[in-house]
């Protein structure tokens, strides 16, 4: 076992202090267990329910060294070598006489080796400790072993119902075990034993509700937030520029051969409320990946270093999700630095700016800003984003179309409406405001649905100022801005 022989080799190493952040405990118990057998070194495990007991073999608790201060005076006058797996260790920590007793014993380690393990689902050791410590971090099982595991889930569900075979197809075995990639050992044999004994098959269904299950382990403070099914987004109107730019990397993108040059991400500029958000979706939609969506305000925390490891584990997260688009909406906003944040957002921008370089993982990203003058330059230099794509207010053909999608979403015939006409009054609206144009059609007898007519359209549109009137001098400023350095997402935008 890799683990088993990585952990060896940093015990042979003379470590005094062994942090092991995993919400696997049972694993890691089991893997010093064998550790103690191979190293022929006595190995405990200490909890402040049991205290103190022997690992190696079935043996009665010392309950008497429950108290955390107790335990760790025993193993200080202890005068031969062990391993000491001290479990939820974490809350006592900030005890100085605690923190003083397990430095007295890392520091006579070389007189007597007495390792301690620190095992928690998360852990930070206090200053005074660190140079004497090395973290050790749980190796996620291989496609082989994920397959292994899925073999293993099939005996166990036929034994339990004998005479019943499993029902499952290749492609539907191989999909589960790609998805599985990136949890824990424990977690992916849950998601399959939850797959398997479900209906007695594995079928794309459990696919899709396995990515589910993996997003919500994977990000259960919800700094991202994840839309699986995609198709949807797929036809989107407009963007044909930025539609046809991306079939032509879909199949590069979607390939997973790690030799092959993959399209690495977009920036998505335009006024707000121009539509960003729906060209965002639409990539998704056209690759038919999950869609990840990263808020940069869920980011941001009081204390010092936790922003940026807060970004590290939404990278992470959409790494493990792989293939997928990870979208960053308002970039500027959270890349934003002042002279009071203590320079987060620039620390922020270098991981963000390493990540988006160096990363190997099937990630598109997709990043959305409305103010270009507070972009770092940085992030515009090729390597780190592909294109950057102008959304621009959309022309009459694709207004056109945006009253064809949500008359139909609605039910009403497109065609029983002069569209031509809809399309010319809507000149300066996006697409939102149209959708809001028929809504609020829809309900403007008395608050009573009906069906609007083209003077009903009308109507509403007259009686709503369109963004390109409300916002015209800033319209105007980012369209100068835009013309000689972006490429349209519309076929043919109006960038006058």
């Amino acid at each position: 076992m890799p683990d088993l022989h990585d952990l060896e080799l940093l015990l042979r190493a003379d470590t005094p202090i062994l942090i092991i952040e995993s919400v696997e405990e049972p694993r890691v118990v089991e893997l010093f267990a064998g550790l103690a057998i191979r190293l022929g070194q006595p190995a405990f495990r200490w909890t402040v329910t049991e205290g103190l007991r022997r690992l190696e073999f079935d043996a009665e608790p010392q309950r008497n060294l429950a108290e955390p201060r107790q335990a760790l005076r025993h193993i200080h006058a202890l005068d031969q070598p062990g391993l000491y797996l001290l479990l939820d260790f974490h809350p006592y920590l900030d005890d100085p006489i605690h923190v003083r007793l397990l430095k007295e014993i890392a520091q006579t380690h070389a007189t007597c080796a007495r390792t301690l393990v620190l095992v928690s689902h998360g852990l930070e050791l206090p200053a005074e400790l660190r140079h004497l410590s090395v973290r050790f971090q749980l190796r996620l099982p291989e496609r082989k072993r994920i397959m292994e595991l899925i073999r293993e889930e099939a005996r166990a569900w036929q034994e339990a119902a004998p005479g019943r075979a499993l029902r499952a197809s290749r492609e539907a075995v191989e999909q589960l075990a790609n998805n599985l990639l990136g949890l824990t050992e424990s977690d992916a044999r849950r998601l399959i034993r939850n797959a398997v004994r479900d209906d007695g098959a594995i079928t794309r269904d459990d696919v899709a509700a396995l990515r589910r299950a993996k997003y919500a382990l994977l990000s259960p403070d919800g700094v991202v937030s994840f839309e699986y099914d995609t198709r949807t987004f797929a036809d989107i109107a407009g963007l044909d520029n930025l539609k046809a730019w991306l079939d032509r990397r879909r199949a590069p993108f979607l390939d997973a051969d790690e030799r092959r040059d993959r399209p690495r991400g977009i920036l998505l500029l335009g006024v707000q409320g121009g539509g960003k958000s729906l060209a965002a979706k639409a990539v998704a939609g056209r690759f038919g990946v999950a869609l990840l969506r990263l808020d940069f305000a869920t980011l941001y925390d009081k204390y010092i270093g936790e922003t940026e490891k807060n970004l590290r584990q939404a990278l992470r997260t959409a790494e493990v999700m792989a293939p997928c688009v990870l979208w960053i909406d308002e970039i500027e906003k959270g890349l934003a630095s002042g002279s009071g944040d203590d320079g987060v957002g620039r620390r922020v921008l270098g991981t963000l700016l390493t990540w988006m370089a160096e990363r190997r993982a099937r990630v598109f990203l997709v990043a959305t800003a409305n103010d270009v003058s507070r972009l770092p330059p940085e992030l515009l230099r090729k390597g780190r984003i592909d294109e950057l794509f102008f959304v621009d207010l959309p022309d009459a053909g694709v207004r056109r179309e945006v009253f064809t999608i949500h008359l139909a979403r609605r039910g009403i015939d497109p065609t029983a409406l002069d569209l031509d006409t809809l399309a010319a009054a809507s000149e300066g609206f996006t697409g939102a405001g149209i959708e809001q144009a028929v809504v609020a059609a829809c309900y403007a007898e008395d608050g009573a649905e009906r069906r609007p007519d083209t003077e009903a359209l009308l109507a509403e549109l007259a009686a709503t100022q369109p963004l390109a009137v409300v916002m015209e001098e800033r319209i105007a400023a980012l369209r100068a801005w835009a013309r000689e350095r972006t490429v349209p997402a519309h076929t043919s935008a109006e960038m006058g």
